[in-house]
């Protein structure tokens, strides 16, 4: 096993573009609830809230596939992915939104084989993107789905380097896990980090990240 792990987000940070977003543009319902206003007042979790927007998908399931690619994935991936790889680097991906889009992207790259903690997705024409809960997972949590702090932690007792990269505000916590000199952000996420005064370094495009850890002196 390598001995140094990063586990990076997927939507804004792997991808310049959010499946959220993308669907919000061109495949959701008409008049869609504020299911946003219910997880900000409590009354649904992080999960329920994301689940309730994705049933509201009304385009095709090959309409929606055709507009993966405008998540902008960085073309760069497979490169610097082989990058870590070379440089001892294990790559775990964690996400929030779901396995459905993020392993057909992956799988169009040739990265099929690469860890990703995600929630399990299916789609239904007429009813959407349905999310489960990934209650086999041992980072299952209910507010979030998966617990992206637990994937954290669990690599630490695990590896002696552990890399963390996110952009949004379920990625704050996990950010704050990981020593300094490994945390990387962009979008929101780097400008909380910058309030709070915590070191991080910033990135605009994945690959960056990569480059940044390659050229890390190896551990002894």
């Amino acid at each position: 096993m390598a001995s140094s792990v990063l586990i990076t987000d997927f939507d804004g940070t792997i991808s310049r573009v959010d499946f959220y977003e993308l669907a919000l543009e061109h495949c959701l319902a008409a008049a869609l609830p504020d299911y946003w206003a219910g997880y900000s007042s409590g009354r649904l979790t992080h999960f329920e809230a994301m689940a309730a927007i994705y049933a509201q998908i009304r385009c095709s399931e090959s309409t929606l596939r055709s507009l993966l690619p405008r998540m902008q994935v960085d073309p760069q991936l497979p490169t610097a992915v082989r990058q870590l790889h070379d440089s001892g680097w294990d790559i775990a991906i964690v996400s929030n939104g779901s396995n459905w889009y993020i392993d057909q992207l992956l799988a169009s790259l040739g990265l099929g084989h690469l860890e990703v903690h995600s929630n399990p997705g299916r789609f239904v024409e007429g009813s959407g993107l349905l999310l489960d809960p990934p209650l086999s997972s041992p980072f299952y949590n209910r507010e979030y789905g998966i617990d992206k702090s637990a994937v954290v932690r669990d690599a630490l007792k695990r590896y002696d380097r552990v890399a963390f990269a996110g952009n949004g505000p379920p990625d704050e916590r996990p950010a704050l896990l990981v020593d300094p000199a490994l945390r990387f952000a962009t979008g929101w996420l780097a400008g909380q980090l910058k309030r709070r005064k915590a070191p991080f370094h910033p990135f605009r495009i994945w690959s960056e990240i990569a480059a940044t850890l390659s050229a890390a002196a190896p551990l002894p």
